[in-house]
């Protein structure tokens, strides 16, 4: 009965969600037909601003259906400098599924809504494509080293392609959000990496490249982020069937130095080298700030 009960609320918790979801993605839909429509650019700047506030919305309700049906601690460090009218540069760890429903959380209505760079490819996928399109989600176009490799006139096109898609965010405050790692911590991909962090997988430069090329030069600062979860990476669907989730969010502005928005990471390899270095140096602070929290949340009080 007790495991019926749980089910039971996971799936209420799960329902809820699914239908916050489609009872804004019609509008959401509706109004990015519009805007497709629409000759005039002040007026789709508009109507983005209002997919905006749906966006918004639908993390809203679904952090008061987690409230109510799950049970999440979360507490939250360093969000109080943050600003809707920013532009900024989201970096962070990844442990688990629930980091984006924690982010969301944690950074919804304290800077613009956030985003992510998406395979130029996708933007033909049913539905969600052209909703990827209003949301103004910056589409990217990558061309393999085997393809550069036939067709040298090529390079740097996708850069171009990065930026021309960029130039939405010159009027409209932006956050760009980047999962450093590229994929969730795990203590075999620690292994397989051979990583030199105890919590963290090796830092990749390639997706932080590409966003501070194209729009360096308009971002207020880097959003530092360190998730932490004292209990454990949860899973998305113990959360919503009740098991208690702690998590701890620490976020630290970094300042987007001049020399990282200059610099050319694909040809120049002492820029790329100092770009590691810098990041690398970033993920030693995380790596550090976890262990301390840890050990701070294992001692026994007193």
């Amino acid at each position: 009965m007790t495991r019926f009960l749980r089910n039971l609320r996971g799936v209420l918790v799960f329902g809820a969600m699914t239908f916050n979801t489609i009872f804004w993605f019609v509008p959401l839909i509706l109004l990015a037909i519009l805007k497709l429509l629409l000759p005039i650019p002040v007026l789709r700047r508009s109507v983005t601003r209002v997919l905006m506030m749906i966006g918004e919305n639908w993390v809203s309700i679904n952090t008061v259906i987690l409230r109510t049906g799950a049970s999440i601690d979360w507490q939250a460090r360093g969000v109080e400098r943050l600003r809707r009218d920013g532009w900024y540069l989201v970096i962070t760890n990844h442990q688990t599924w629930v980091d984006i429903v924690v982010l969301q959380h944690v950074l919804n209505r304290r800077m613009p809504f956030l985003k992510f760079f998406i395979k130029q490819e996708l933007i033909w996928f049913p539905l969600l494509g052209i909703a990827w399109w209003a949301m103004d989600m910056p589409f990217m176009k990558r061309y393999s080293p085997s393809f550069l490799a036939k067709n040298p006139h090529m390079k740097g096109k996708d850069l171009e392609t990065t930026r021309r898609a960029c130039q939405k965010f010159y009027d409209t405050p932006t956050s760009i959000l980047n999962f450093i790692e590229g994929t969730r911590f795990s203590e075999e991909k620690r292994a397989e990496r051979n990583s030199p962090y105890r919590n963290l997988l090796q830092p990749r430069a390639g997706g932080f490249a590409m966003a501070v090329s194209s729009m360096g030069e308009l971002f207020t600062s880097v959003v530092d982020t360190t998730l932490i979860y004292p209990g454990g990476a949860a899973r998305f669907w113990d959360m919503c069937c009740g098991t208690h989730v702690r998590v701890i969010i620490d976020i630290r502005e970094r300042s987007l130095e001049d020399w990282l928005i200059v610099g050319n990471y694909e040809h120049d390899r002492e820029f790329r080298r100092r770009m590691h270095r810098w990041l690398s140096d970033i993920w030693y602070d995380k790596d550090a700030l976890i262990d301390a929290v840890l050990n701070e949340e294992s001692q026994p009080d007193v």
